[in-house]
């Protein structure tokens, strides 16, 4: 059985970044535009490290590959001629708990894999949805909360707008980063030592949404907000208003900053 492992030059204990490191050095080490002068056997070299890494890239395919191996293993320690490997009852029982701590750390890894992966979803679908839905109540009540600080307090709520804003464009860049992708070539991409194109969207597909859902958002608040107009602006006309002001913009960005406050923190309890 292929050692994917040893093909990426990598331990079988090595985290998903490690093997991406690997595999991007190696690719561009090796690459047939890179080694012209033998063309051929860089040609079938690369192709194994791609087999490689697409198996040890994805946590359920390196999951699967590491039960096989470890059963390839398990069965040829046990074909061998040694004291561990023996027939004797305590050699068998070493064997199966060798087995069993192995195979527990495989899925202890899956699972490790599989939570980094829901949190860093989860910190880019969190800011999204507060992001779009602040701005539909943003449209519907029309608030008025700068008009109606004092001076302390519209500080206070000018260095929320500035953090919001921060923290909204520092989850947004990362979810760019670990989702989209450029719209180039995956060779140059190897060589020009930038990130595989192996994610789900577009950044121009990204930003479109992005774009999109705020002013869907927007505008469905506002049509929501004409049809209870005369129970809100109307009834309370020094905190809402009936038509949208420039301090509106403050809300949705500090709505988001506490909505993911408040998610970091439940988040801590469920992991």
């Amino acid at each position: 059985m292929v050692n994917y492992y040893q093909t990426l030059k990598v331990s079988p204990k090595a985290t998903n970044a490690e093997i991406k490191s690997a595999y991007r050095r190696l690719a561009r080490k090796i690459h047939p535009d890179v080694n012209t002068t033998d063309a051929q056997t860089a040609s079938g070299d690369f192709a194994k490290i791609a087999k490689a890494y697409e198996i040890l890239g994805n946590p359920q395919t390196r999951a699967a590959y590491d039960r096989q191996l470890l059963n390839a293993q398990y069965k040829n320690s046990s074909d061998s001629d040694s004291v561990f490997t023996s027939e004797n009852a305590h050699a068998r029982r070493w064997r199966q708990m060798a087995y069993e701590r192995r195979y527990n750390e495989i899925v202890d890894r899956m699972i490790a894999d599989e939570r980094r992966e829901t949190m860093a979803l989860q910190r880019v679908i969190f800011p999204t949805v507060a992001l779009f839905l602040s701005t539909c109540f943003v449209g519907i009540f029309k608030p008025m909360f700068w008009t109606n600080l004092q001076i302390i307090g519209k500080i206070i709520l000018l260095g929320l707008f500035v953090a919001g804003i921060v923290h909204l464009i520092s989850r947004l860049r990362k979810g760019f980063e670990r989702y989209t992708y450029r719209d180039e070539n995956l060779h140059d991409s190897i060589l020009e030592e930038v990130e595989p194109v192996n994610k789900p969207y577009t950044r121009f597909a990204a930003a479109c949404f992005l774009v999109v859902g705020i002013g869907a958002s927007l505008v469905v608040g506002l049509l929501i907000g004409g049809l209870l107009e005369i129970l809100v602006a109307s009834r309370m006309p020094a905190f809402f208003a009936s038509s949208l002001r420039p301090e509106f913009v403050f809300y949705p960005p500090i709505a988001v900053l506490f909505v993911d406050l408040m998610h970091s923190f439940a988040s801590k309890f469920d992991y």
